[in-house]
């Protein structure tokens, strides 16, 4: 009887062993470098609105992937209020016919130099700029909170409202208009359209720049009304 066991053992298990050897083991592997590739063309793509020089300066990922033989596809989905620079969580996930496999997040971190007006000079409160007192370099977005002037020639003849030291970016609300009408100053007002043009005399109740909306009193009828600098000495309503 030990015998005949011993003949069925060694009958069975080398049919056994063949059998899972035969196995096959369908599958993709997708290195890390496929992977990384994938998240650098999402980036680029969402920085490519800001106009500037991007470059990708780190991917928190690490591994090949193993998944299941089939179409692999690649989703990227940053913060929908990131605006495509500096550090991020985007989520990676990766689809095989289009059911999703793997879903992680990955930290990342995007440079993009852009063009900016900088203070030439330390700029002091009250200045009316000039050519002169700006230039043009690039700097990192990341680096730089608020809306940034990219042209000199929008900030010539604006005023600054703070100091702000030499290579500083200047941004757009650092300035402000220069008032032309003065509170208290006597103005003409007009009110016009296509058919009549009535003026009268008034009396601004605060200052303002060319285009500002100011209120000013008739000094006829004493009522304040809205009205809309158009130089010195004149204010318009809109009728």
């Amino acid at each position: 009887m030990r015998a005949f066991l011993l003949a069925l053992a060694l009958l069975v298990l080398p049919l056994s062993g063949a059998a899972l050897a035969a196995v096959p083991v369908p599958g993709n592997v997708v290195s890390e470098a496929t992977v990384k590739a994938a998240i650098t063309d999402y980036l680029v793509q969402k920085a490519a609105p800001l106009n500037a020089q991007v470059s990708v300066k780190k991917i928190n990922y690490q591994g090949d992937l193993k998944l299941p033989a089939g179409k692999v596809t690649f989703d990227v989905v940053a913060p929908e209020r990131w605006e495509g620079y500096g550090p991020a969580s985007v989520a990676l996930v990766v689809r095989v016919d289009d059911q999703v496999k793997k879903n992680q997040t990955v930290l990342v971190e995007v440079e993009a130099l852009a063009e900016m007006v900088v203070a030439a000079r330390t700029l002091e409160r009250g200045e009316v700029l000039s050519a002169s007192d700006l230039a043009i370099v690039k700097r990192d977005l990341a680096q730089v909170q608020g809306r940034y002037f990219n042209n000199i020639d929008e900030a010539v003849g604006l005023r600054v409202k703070s100091t702000l030291r030499a290579n500083a970016p200047v941004r757009k609300d650092n300035l402000e208009k220069v008032p032309i009408v003065k509170s208290g100053q006597v103005v003409t007002i007009v009110a016009e359209n296509d058919v009549v043009r009535i003026t009268a005399t008034g009396r601004a109740k605060g200052a303002g720049a060319s285009g500002d909306l100011i209120t000013v009193q008739n000094l006829s009828s004493q009522k304040e009304i809205a009205a809309r600098v158009v130089d010195a000495t004149t204010v318009k309503v809109d009728f």
